[in-house]
């Protein structure tokens, strides 16, 4: 076996800061490029090894093919063999789609909406009985399950056109052959019916007869019967009656029960992609533009009685309140009780209103009454956001999607649970033969890619988290289990640090991930500083020895016993503890801290936490537990209504960078990507940086242009005292090109 089929080889390579290096990974092993950050670990794991692979890939392709997808760039290498076909799993959010989720982007869902398609059973919402459509061959096996001898009668019932009468529909069909009808518990041939037909005859109580057989063990049987059920379902409009000495029994072809026409179980009936599917008032987002509870009540720890509800307030609007306080003895609202202790009742009361006071929803309805004065319409835009679609309750599938449910529950019920929960529910899942013959591939696959997203450390994650809401490193995993579910071999997978993010009791979970995906014949690279994730390697590829122009050399290639006997290396020094991060004798001290309390944003339940200021605070726990939760959810978007409006005391200037805009003609009317004549109009916001009230203004462009501003970037100084105007017009989302450019003014 020659070095090229063995291993990827890379000789000369001098991207960024390597420093013409020569390296050997071998092929199918769980390789870590590890090395300080900035020694030029991404820039041989991606700018060089998977730069290369995609250039490969693209130059296999035709002339047409590569037009569209423009030139990829060689590498500054001299050498690279071995390469096989690159995937690179990134530690980003790679799409903007507010549709994808977790369940779309790992292909689960679409495995749910085939196994609904095929098994799912529909249920009437009225009775609860299950919703079957007949063939012939189901009516059939009844008729030839009944004991051998028994007498029966396939039968439909008559169908009148309009302005058609029963004689004349009973010449027709005797025409065609039918011989006999079943009447008042009879059957009798129709030339000895017709005579009694009066005006009090109805059709409804007349069956036509298709067919009369004896059930037996004649071969010819099941087909003739077929045939009569298949006529018989043709003359009653998709119903056949099998008549029998013990009574009546009616078979449907038509998807129907207690009066309503259900939608066949298909995959577009599941998929909130689809306008078969989407739920028609929030078009399959689960969420409308609406009255915003979080808006309308914003401190959920305060009573009725205390303003709680934000719109109440001022003089104008507490006859409202009033109303509610005056009155809530009568029905017994408990107004001295905090919001989020009330009952789900009682929520639903406070919107909806009684006899004795209107609700919120009476309150917008009167704003929206009064819509031409401009403080209405300001109020009701105070309050409205992103609220949950009331039709289809967040699930964005049409209400007939939801009738349709495997082991007693729906596609909705299914796609909020964890996935740890979910991998339980389908592990217990008991199906009959018939099902579980149909469904055992799906099963088989959504079993397994359950079980591989747990493996990865996102067994707390539901399949309608949207994509967007993920982390890199969540993102990151996702990808991997997908991959996993794959089943590709033969390829090079590269990755990104994936144990970021992770507690460490998901790290040996991951290690087994790779392991995975290594053993059906990839080769696995990952670029990591997690001492685990070293020491479960196959092989290990140290760069440094330290960053920047000091790195970008192969400091040592090996397996794990190799490297603890290097001494050139400062990875082996901190894994042989010969060198260690000292830890401080004592402890910062803190006075000032933030409270908070009764914290239940996503899993948190009623979490009291208190956080020191002024000292390096850490929030940890394993993977899902919270923390991003408390930080996020709960601290930031405190803080910054808190200080809404307001310049933060430590500084008194801000900087702004934005981007110059050209037009042709008129400088009010900006067009982008035109040359003609500069206009100093602002239109795109890059971002904020804020500055102590000493620094220069040269130290503004600087930490503009380290932040990675674009060429066509200038940089102006807001002073504090129109630091709130710019702020108030941000969070209005107000930063509009006509918009600014009138409010010029706050520009200093």
């Amino acid at each position: 076996m020659t070095k090229e089929q063995k291993s990827i080889y890379i000789k000369g390579a001098r991207v960024h800061n390597l420093k013409n290096i020569e390296v050997e990974i071998p092929h199918n092993r769980l390789v870590v490029i590890t090395g300080l950050s900035g020694s030029g670990k991404s820039t041989l794991a991606f700018d060089t090894i998977f730069a290369e692979g995609q250039r490969r890939y693209v130059e296999s392709l035709s002339a047409y093919a590569r037009q569209f997808l423009g030139k990829i760039n060689k590498p500054d290498v001299d050498v690279i063999t071995g390469i096989a076909p690159a995937i690179a799993i990134e530690q980003k959010v790679n799409t903007r789609n507010p549709r994808s989720t977790v369940g779309t982007t790992t292909e689960l869902y679409d495995y749910l909406k085939l196994l609904y398609a095929r098994i799912g059973h529909t249920f009437s919402p009225v009775s609860g009985q299950e919703v079957k459509c007949y063939t012939e061959d189901d009516v059939a096996q009844y008729i030839l399950s009944l004991p051998e001898g028994s007498r029966v009668a396939v039968a439909a019932p008559l169908q009148l056109r309009e302005g058609q009468g029963v004689i004349e529909k009973l010449t027709l069909v005797l025409g065609e052959g039918i011989l006999r009808i079943h009447a008042a518990g009879e059957t009798l041939p129709i030339e000895d019916f017709l005579p009694r037909v009066d005006e009090n005859t109805r059709a409804e109580d007349i069956l036509i007869v298709v067919d009369r057989a004896k059930v037996s063990q004649d071969g010819d049987l099941p087909t003739r019967l077929r045939d009569s059920v298949a006529r018989a379902f043709s003359y009653g409009n998709g119903v056949c009656r099998i008549v029998t000495p013990e009574g009546v029994k009616e078979f449907s072809a038509r998807f129907e029960a207690d009066g309503i026409e259900f939608e066949p179980p298909t995959e577009h009936l599941f998929s909130f992609n689809n306008p078969l599917g989407a739920c028609p008032t929030c078009e399959g987002y689960g969420k409308i533009i609406g009255i915003d509870e979080d808006l309308v009540i914003p401190d959920k720890r305060k009573t009725i009685y205390e303003d709680a509800v934000a719109c109440w307030r001022g003089e104008t609007m507490r006859a409202w309140k009033d109303q509610l306080v005056a009155n809530a003895y009568k029905f017994d609202f408990p107004i001295h009780t905090p919001f989020y202790q009330l009952t789900a009742e009682q929520k639903r009361l406070l919107w909806r209103g009684n006899e004795y006071f209107h609700g919120l929803n009476d309150f917008f309805a009167y704003i929206d009454s009064e819509r031409r004065k401009i403080q209405f319409r300001v109020m009701k835009a105070r309050y409205t956001g992103k609220t949950v679609c009331p039709d289809c309750g967040g699930s964005r599938l049409r209400k007939e999607a939801l009738y349709v449910r495997i082991g007693g529950k729906t596609i909705a019920d299914l796609v909020v649970m964890p996935v740890e929960t979910l991998a339980d529910f389908f592990a217990s899942l008991e199906l009959d033969a018939h099902d579980t013959k149909t469904a055992a591939r799906i099963l088989t696959e959504i079993r397994n890619r359950l079980q591989y997203l747990a493996d990865v450390g996102l067994g707390y994650l539901t399949l309608d988290r949207l994509s967007s809401t993920l982390s890199g490193g969540e993102s990151q995993r996702i990808n991997l289990s997908t991959s996993l579910g794959s089943n590709l071999t033969g390829s090079l997978y590269i990755l990104d640090e994936p144990s970021i993010g992770l507690h460490p009791r998901d790290t040996n979970r991951l290690i087994g991930v790779l392991k995975q995906l290594r053993d059906l014949g990839n080769t696995v690279i990952v670029v990591e500083h997690e001492e685990e994730v070293i020491r479960a390697a196959d092989w290990i590829v140290d760069i440094g020895p330290k960053a920047g122009y000091n790195g970008g050399e192969v400091v040592f290639s090996g397996t794990l016993p190799q490297l603890l006997k290097s001494k050139k290396s400062l990875t082996a020094d901190y894994l042989t503890g010969r060198r260690e991060i000292a830890v401080p004798a004592t402890a910062r001290g803190w006075s000032n801290s933030i409270t908070v309390k009764g914290a239940r944003e996503n899993n948190l339940r009623n979490v009291d936490v208190r956080i020191p200021l002024g000292v390096m605070t850490c929030i940890t726990g394993v993977s899902g537990s919270g923390k991003s939760s408390l930080a996020k959810g709960i601290l930031y978007p405190a803080l910054r209504r808190y200080f809404a409006g307001k310049p933060p005391a430590l500084y008194q200037n801000c900087v702004l960078a934005y981007r110059h805009v050209y037009c042709r003609e008129r400088p009010e009317r900006a067009y982008r990507d035109h040359d003609n004549i500069e206009v100093n109009m602002v239109t795109d916001i890059i971002t904020l940086y804020l500055l102590p009230d000493d620094a220069p203004r040269r130290c503004a462009h600087y930490y503009c242009s380290a932040a990675g501003a674009e060429d066509q970037t200038e940089v102006y100084v807001i002073p504090t005292s129109r630091f709130p105007t710019w702020l108030a017009a941000e969070q209005a989302n107000d930063l509009e090109e006509e918009r600014l450019y009138e409010t010029s003014e706050i520009w200093d």
